[in-house]
C-alpha cells in the first residue's frame, strides 16, 4: 500500500502470513565493495544477482486505506527509513522486504512498519516519520543519513537503531548495527596470538575502511601482547598495491601479515609477501564475500573472521521465492532489527516511547548473523566466527560464541 507524502506501507500485520520457516544462512557475496568506498558513507553492495524484485502485492486489500497513516492505537508504530529510489534504492528495497519476512516469521501483530525513502532527503523522512507517531526508527542506512536523522529523532526522542557500519555517528540516541570492520580485525589477530604468532605487519590501503582497520589493527596487536614490526598503507592502484606489499616483504621478520582489503587485492598481494617467508596472512569480513579465495595457492591457510556463516541459507533461499531475486547481503541487518522490535516490544505499550534502556540487555540479541549487544557507545559488538580459506571454500577453526 502506497500512502501519501514519503511514506510507504511495506508491511500490514493483520493481513494472513506466508511462511514461517525459521531462517538459516549461507554467506552471500555481496559487501566486498565496501572496502572500495570506505564505509556505507557511500554504500555500493554488489549481490550474487541483479536487486530484488518488487514486492508481491498484500494477500488482501489493506485496512484503513486513505489519504493519511490509519489510525492505529493497537501495534506499535516504527519507521523504516532507507533509500527506494537512487543508487542504493535496490539495498534499501531488499533491506524492506526482509523487514516484511521478519514480522511474518514471528507473527508479530503488535508492529507496524512504514517505510520512507531517504534518497528523498534523510531529514525530510525523519520529519514525516516523527509526525506520523513512529516511536522507533529502523535505519537509515548511509552515514550522512544518520548525521542528519538525528538531531530530528532525538528531539523527539525516538531512538534510532542504524544500519550504518560508522561508528562515528553512534551514540546519544542513535545504535548502529551494521559491520564494523574494526572487530574482525580484532577477532583475527587475538586468534593468531592465541595460535603463537607474535610479530605482525599489515598492508592497509588508503581509505576510511582502511583507516579503521589500522587503528584497531594497532591496538588488537597491543592488547594482544603481540609485537607490531610494520605497516605500509597504499593508493587503490596495483602498482601501488604491489609496490607496498614489497616493502612490507622487506620490512623484517614477521609472523603474521593482516590485509585489510577485498579478496582480489590480496591475491595479489599475498605471493609477494610469502615471498620473503612463511608468514601467516590474516583477512578480515570482506573475505566471506569471495568464495573462489581458495582458488589462488597462495591464499589457502589463511585466516579472516566474520559473522557466522551458518544462518542465512534459508532466509536467502526464502527471500528468492517470494520476490523473484537473491536479496542482498545487508538484508540480514532488516531482518535482526525486526527480531530485535519484536523482542522489545513484548513488555512496550503502544503509543508510548521505545524502552530504549532495553537495547543494553547484557546478554544482547541474536539474529540471522549470530548474537550481538550494544556496547555503552550504541555499537554492535558481534560474535564472530574464524575461517580458513581452503582449496574447496572456507573451514571454521574456531567458532563463534553462542552465548556471552
Amino acid at each position: 500500500m502506497v500512502e501519501s507524502g514519503m511514506a510507504a506501507e511495506m508491511t500490514e500485520t493483520t493481513r494472513e502470513r506466508q511462511g514461517n520457516a525459521s531462517p538459516r544462512r549461507q554467506l552471500l557475496r555481496g559487501i566486498a565493495t565496501l572496502a572500495l568506498g570506505g564505509l556505507l558513507a557511500a554504500c555500493q553492495v554488489v549481490p550474487k544477482t541483479n536487486g530484488p524484485a518488487t514486492p508481491p502485492p498484500p494477500d488482501k486489500p489493506t485496512d484503513n486505506v486513505g489519504p493519511g497513516l490509519p489510525t492505529d492505537t493497537d501495534r506499535h508504530r516504527v519507521a523504516l527509513l532507507v533509500p527506494q529510489t537512487g543508487t542504493n534504492a535496490d539495498v534499501g528495497m531488499a533491506i524492506a522486504n526482509a523487514t516484511t519476512m521478519a514480522l511474518l516469521d514471528t507473527k508479530a501483530d503488535k508492529v507496524r512498519i512504514t517505510t520512507y525513502d531517504t534518497a528523498l532527503g534523510a531529514a525530510a523522512a525523519a520529519k514525516q516519520a516523527v509526525a506520523d507517531g513512529n516511536k522507533l526508527i529502523l535505519g537509515p542506512l548511509l552515514s550522512e543519513d544518520v548525521t542528519a536523522v538525528a538531531p530530528i529523532a532525538r528531539a523527539a526522542k525516538v531512538p534510532v537503531i542504524s544500519f550504518s557500519n560508522d561508528s562515528s555517528v553512534a551514540g546519544n540516541g542513535v545504535f548502529i548495527m551494521g559491520f564494523v570492520p574494526g572487530q574482525s580485525v580484532e577477532r583475527v589477530v587475538s586468534f593468531a596470538r592465541a595460535k603463537g604468532q607474535q610479530r605482525f605487519g599489515a598492508l592497509i590501503p588508503k581509505n576510511l575502511y582502511g583507516e579503521r582497520s589500522m587503528a584497531a589493527f594497532k591496538a588488537a596487536v597491543a592488547n594482544a601482547g603481540g609485537t607490531l614490526v610494520a605497516t605500509e598503507t597504499y593508493d587503490r592502484s596495483a602498482a601501488a598495491l604491489t609496490g607496498a606489499a614489497r616493502r612490507l616483504a622487506s620490512a623484517g621478520a614477521m609472523d603474521a601479515v593482516l590485509i585489510a582489503d577485498v579478496g582480489g587485492n590480496a591475491v595479489r598481494a599475498v605471493p609477494i609477501i610469502k615471498g620473503a617467508g612463511q608468514r601467516q596472512i590474516l583477512g578480515t569480513e570482506l573475505w566471506n564475500t569471495d568464495a573462489t579465495l581458495g582458488g589462488n595457492p597462495a591464499m589457502r591457510g589463511a585466516w579472516f573472521a566474520s559473522v557466522s556463516d551458518g544462518l542465512y541459507g534459508q532466509l536467502a533461499t526464502k527471500y528468492r521465492t517470494r520476490f523473484g531475486k537473491a536479496p542482498y547481503r545487508l538484508a540480514s541487518l532488516g531482518y535482526d532489527s525486526v527480531l530485535l522490535t519484536v523482542r522489545i516490544a513484548r513488555d512496550w505499550k503502544p503509543g508510548t516511547n521505545f524502552p530504549a534502556g532495553r537495547l543494553m540487555a547484557a546478554d544482547g540479541f541474536g539474529g540471522i548473523d549470530g548474537i550481538f549487544r550494544f556496547n555503552d557507545r550504541g555499537i554492535a559488538i558481534r560474535a564472530l566466527e574464524v575461517s580458513e580459506v581452503g582449496a574447496g571454500g572456507f573451514r571454521v577453526i574456531d567458532p563463534a560464541p553462542a552465548k556471552w
